[in-house]
């Protein structure tokens, strides 16, 4: 019942993130249902990925990345606005923000601290900054791969044919 619940409330937050970053990048506003449902469809399963499969953040986020630019892709003829944006937007609340947080964070402690302290933080901000770095490589690959793949039906969004 954990995971139903979790697997919920990280899509209905991914679904808000969403339509915010949505926002500030100015798509029409009937493309915000679609940022916000692929957002939450693949935010959920990356979660769904990690936590009940026990799947690795990189490559859960790659399977997370693929399925949003699909979707966007086959979206987008019905929003009338090109895949990327909607996909883009979708794709943001997947950022790994903690992630990077940490590895300024131990980079500055790696700086202020004695030898072994240095060595202690220095490890943990090249972990966290190669975790963070993998994940977003993985993020931009999964999303347009879709894009590339199926070029003529993400070409064709925008136009009257």
């Amino acid at each position: 019942m954990d995971i139903i619940f979790g697997t919920l409330q990280d899509a209905f937050f991914a679904a808000a993130a969403s339509v915010g970053f949505a926002s500030i990048s100015n798509p029409p506003h009937k493309a915000y249902p679609f940022c916000a449902g692929i957002a939450a469809v693949g935010h959920s399963l990356r979660y769904v990925l990690m936590n009940a499969a026990g799947m690795h953040l990189v490559l859960a986020s790659l399977i997370a990345a693929t399925v949003i630019g699909l979707l966007a892709v086959f979206l987008a003829p019905r929003a009338k606005t090109p895949a990327e944006a909607i996909s883009f937007p979708a794709l943001l609340p997947m950022i790994p923000g903690m992630y990077a947080y940490r590895t300024f964070q131990n980079l500055i402690l790696c700086l202020t601290g004695g030898e072994a302290e240095f060595h202690h933080y220095s490890y943990l901000c090249g972990s966290n900054g190669l975790t963070c770095m993998a994940v977003l490589l993985m993020m931009a690959i999964g999303v347009t791969i879709p894009i590339f793949i199926f070029k003529r039906i993400s070409f064709r969004a925008t136009r009257q044919i």
